[in-house]
């Protein structure tokens, strides 16, 4: 006898449920993703070490912009000097915190007009023509950064200790004041400061091995 059609039903729906039923729980069973408390984690270690880079890197990388601009820029000047003096028989006179005008002819469109404003915040070029002294035997010129106004013994070496870590030793850094400074020699016993001896703390950039630092 054919099943009655109740039956036939009935059981359609019995199968209906069961297939449904595996359909609704077998992706509980097959869990591949991550989970919201997982991406936190991720997205926090990576930040994390975003900001590492950035306060570790971003620093370094300004300092050695800001130096490597210095040098440059001093050897140009330098080089202006050396040609001024070629034509002239003579340097340009002292001028205080200051480049002298009379060197830009020289330079052929290097002559920078924020001079002689150097690149670290606070710091000037400062042209110096010292003629012999007890404690310099040699007529000097040279061209010096400074990193804060004179007296600003505190400014200065604050200024220093910041910029010039990675190219100063820390001996050196430790007593620097408002009379040292970061000095090109184009001739001369060049030093610091006119009214310092030769060792007083400050950094030569082209001496060689004759005492670069102080």
């Amino acid at each position: 006898m054919p099943p009655h059609p109740k039956q036939i039903l009935s059981q359609s729906w019995s199968n209906f449920s069961l297939e449904g039923r595996t359909e609704v729980t077998s992706p509980k069973l097959q869990h591949d993703g991550f989970t919201l408390v997982e991406i936190c984690v991720v997205i926090v270690i990576m930040s994390t070490l975003a900001i590492l880079t950035y306060s570790i890197g971003v620093p370094r990388w300004r300092e050695r912009t800001y130096y490597t601009r210095m040098v440059s820029e001093m050897n140009t000047i330098g080089h202006g000097m050396t040609l001024y003096a070629a034509k002239y028989n003579d340097y340009p006179p002292d001028v205080s915190r200051d480049v002298p005008g009379e060197v830009k002819e020289f330079l052929q469109g290097q002559y920078d007009e924020d001079w002689p404003d150097a690149p670290y915040p606070g710091s000037v070029y400062d042209y110096d023509n010292w003629p012999p002294d007890a404690i310099g035997v040699q007529h000097t010129y040279q061209v010096s950064m400074r990193m804060c106004e004179p007296g600003q013994d505190a400014v200065c070496k604050a200024n220093a200790k910041k910029y010039l870590d990675n190219f100063v030793p820390a001996s050196t850094l430790n007593n620097w004041d408002s009379s040292s400074s970061v000095y090109y020699c184009i001739k001369g016993s060049c030093r610091s400061h006119q009214s310092k001896p030769m060792n007083h703390p400050g950094y030569c950039i082209n001496c060689g091995n004759k005492a670069q630092f102080f």
